[in-house]
């Protein structure tokens, strides 16, 4: 069981990586209401004057982006589920066991939600 000033430090530090994610998502605006989608223009009337070099390497950069913002957006659900962990109790036990997650994991990875060999599984 984890005692009230490691919650506190894990908390903090879940914390510290929602800002972080928050800043990065900021970053990428724009992606939140499709406009930076892959499938969107790249503000060219016509592809006759650009290299299809220029084309390809413009694609790859949005897909990439789309990409990065997804993965943030997946890390800061796995964050606000953490908190919601912390507040109703369940924080720092195996969704899948219910036994408790060492607190050199949780330090390791605060969203944890397994035991090692669980998140295995």
């Amino acid at each position: 069981m984890l005692s009230d000033k490691q919650i506190a430090t894990l908390k903090q530090r879940l914390q510290e990586m929602k800002t972080s994610v928050e800043k990065e998502l900021h970053n990428h605006k724009g992606y939140e209401n499709g406009e930076g989608y892959p499938e969107n223009s790249v503000g060219e009337l016509s592809d006759v004057d650009n290299h299809p070099g220029d084309l390809g390497t413009e694609k790859f950069e949005r897909d990439k982006d789309y990409t990065l913002n997804e993965h943030a957006q997946g890390q800061l659900a796995e964050i606000n589920a953490a908190f919601r962990r912390i507040e109703n109790g369940t924080y720092g036990y195996s969704e899948h066991s219910g036994k408790p997650i060492p607190y050199e994991r949780l330090e390791a990875m605060p969203t944890a939600r397994y035991l090692v060999e669980e998140q295995e599984d």
